[in-house]
């Protein structure tokens, strides 16, 4: 049942099984599984079905460097469905190695590995709508399909990793119905948790505070909380209910908040691949069931170990669109329409100076003298994206020259000073916003410099291509947009010394038995990944430990009844 949270009486008192705050695609993932396995829940989300301006505006806050963190209420929505409405549908497992503990990587090493959260995954592909669970190219195509790049080949430089696109499925319109015939799952839309309460001792939650924008007020007894917020909502709530631990909950070592994580990306160096241009594969393949997939580079595990590499991947990109010397229509037409383009796209076509009347005119130029292209990519655009239900994923020109740039992704070192507080303002409920001051690190710059060096060295090694990059500027081509769109991760981190952590291998919350975490809060590191398919295969192993949980909380009752 979905219904609106205005509907509740003012102060009545709800129960369930269990409460999960937040409707995203952590929440959602959750809440399926929980009632298939019998559970009742309870789904507080913010937002309504549709974007709603009031709800959005409880997002916003300040950062302490626009330059390198866009203002907090971007790239997050509150609507049910949370940001997949807004997602690019990316989606790739981790790695093996993100779960290890790597001597380079400070506060690295998670408290479960790859093979725990392995049988999670296929069926978060699912939920994802990505196809298969199938992540290597020689796997996952066609038996025709060709390598990445003829003739290259490396046991150093990897080129048959995948990347796997989602329609890209909102979380919200696909899975609304679902949500609303189940027998045990009520969805209420309008309902901001504003506190956590806890019992007198601190180890138990004692009830949720809900409110809404029209004033209703009512609270929430649940056996069980799950907090599935995202990133920064989570340490926000966490951070703002301080009635009986004074640092908030969870927060006794001033943990929350702290190791925030986006990712290190930027378009960098010039990568020349010798021969004819069928020797590359650099666009969308389209797997036998129909999903579109992309390749990318990345440096093999024992290297990373080895040389003391963070993890990160590459994928084959086109010149900064921002100079018309690329005299492609098609770049300087997005350029020109930057300002009708999504934020976080939008935000990358625009280098971070002001272009001149002549740099508008030669864009201008490239779309009047290149009509064949630019006509190709509309009639492309239109049939493939803008009508299409399985959306053909992003920009991709054709290959003139065999001339690349590396369109880098890579792990950010976890560090405790880049975190999130609590600011002095508070939005319309009445709760503390929050201030972000996100950080990078030399450490992260140089990681990235190592695997670009791995790789032109094997590029070197075959004669199969060419890499080159200004060593001189390629912190600023990775840190001109600052930290990587909505990749809110680590402020709520998963790890067995609460000293330097918040929730256990579980996700409970150590201080708090009746208190989980889903999402990327929890994450230890940030791995290569976009985090999506790994907080929903989080999300699900969950929903199996706290079903377990439930079920050996009512055994004796059930057979004491029995008798």
């Amino acid at each position: 049942m979905i219904s609106q949270a205005d509907d509740i009486q003012g102060g009545s008192r709800l129960q369930a099984d269990v409460c999960i705050v937040g409707g995203g695609p952590a929440g959602i993932a959750l809440a399926l599984t929980l009632s298939e396995q019998g559970h009742s829940v309870l789904l507080l989300e913010s937002g309504q079905l549709q974007a709603h301006a009031p709800t959005q505006a409880l997002c916003e806050g300040e950062v302490a460097d626009e330059r390198l963190h866009s203002p907090p209420g971007k790239y997050r929505q509150r609507r049910l469905g949370g940001s997949t409405a807004i997602w690019g549908g990316r989606c790739m497992p981790f790695d093996p190695i993100d779960f290890e503990t790597r001597s380079y990587i400070p506060y690295s090493g998670w408290p479960l590995s790859y093979e725990d959260l392995l049988p999670y995954y296929p069926r978060a592909n699912s939920l994802a709508e990505a196809g298969r669970f199938m992540y290597d190219a020689s796997d996952a195509l066609a038996p025709e399909a060709g390598p990445m790049i003829a003739g290259f080949d490396s046991s150093r430089v990897l080129t048959n990793g995948l990347e796997r696109f989602s329609c890209p499925t909102h979380f919200g319109n696909r899975y609304a119905r679902q949500l609303e015939i189940a027998p045990n799952v009520q969805v209420l839309l309008g309902a901001n948790c504003t506190a956590v309460r806890l019992q007198a001792d601190g180890r138990a939650v004692r009830e949720l505070e809900v409110r809404t924008l029209a004033g209703t007020h009512f609270r929430v007894t649940p056996n069980t909380t799950v907090l599935a917020m995202g990133g920064l909502e989570t340490a926000r709530l966490l951070l703002a209910s301080q009635d009986v631990i004074a640092q908030g909950v969870g927060n006794q070592h001033d943990v929350v908040g702290r190791y925030y994580m986006c990712h290190i990306a930027g378009n960098v160096g010039t990568l020349t691949v010798h021969g004819p241009v069928g020797n590359v594969r650099h666009g969308y393949e389209i797997s036998p069931e129909g999903i579109y997939c992309r390749r990318r580079l990345s440096v093999a595990a024992h290297e990373q170990k080895r040389l003391g590499l963070a993890n990160a991947v590459a994928r084959l990109h086109f010149p900064r669109i921002t100079d018309p010397t690329h005299r492609n229509g098609v770049l300087s037409g997005l350029f020109l329409a930057r300002k009708l383009i999504s934020y976080e796209y939008g935000k990358r076509l625009n280098d971070g100076s002001n272009a001149g009347a002549g740099t508008y005119a030669r864009h201008l130029l490239n779309v009047v003298t290149d009509p064949l292209d630019t006509t190709a990519f509309l009639t492309h655009w239109l049939a493939r994206r803008s009508f299409a239900e399985r959306k053909f994923p992003s920009v991709i020109l054709r290959n003139r020259t065999n001339r690349f740039s590396l369109e880098v992704h890579g792990e950010q070192i976890p560090q405790a000073h880049s975190r999130v507080t609590l600011a002095g303002t508070v939005d319309a409920l009445g709760m503390p916003r929050l201030r972000v001051d996100w950080r990078y690190s030399q450490a992260d710059i140089d990681s990235v410099r190592g695997t670009l060096d791995v790789m032109a060295e094997e590029f070197a090694r075959s004669g199969k291509a060419r890499l080159e990059y200004n060593r001189q500027t390629l912190e600023d081509d990775l840190v001109r947009f600052g930290a990587y769109g909505g990749h809110h991760i680590g402020t709520a981190r998963m790890g067995k010394d609460v000293r330097t952590s918040v929730v256990n291998a579980d996700c409970q919350v150590h201080s708090v038995r009746n208190l989980f975490v889903a999402g990327s809060a929890v994450f230890p590191t940030s791995s290569q990944a976009n985090p999506t398919l790994t907080l929903i295969a989080m999300s699900l192993r969950l929903a199996d430990t706290l079903s377990r949980r439930l079920r050996a909380e009512r055994a004796p009752v059930e057979l004491k009844e029995a008798a």
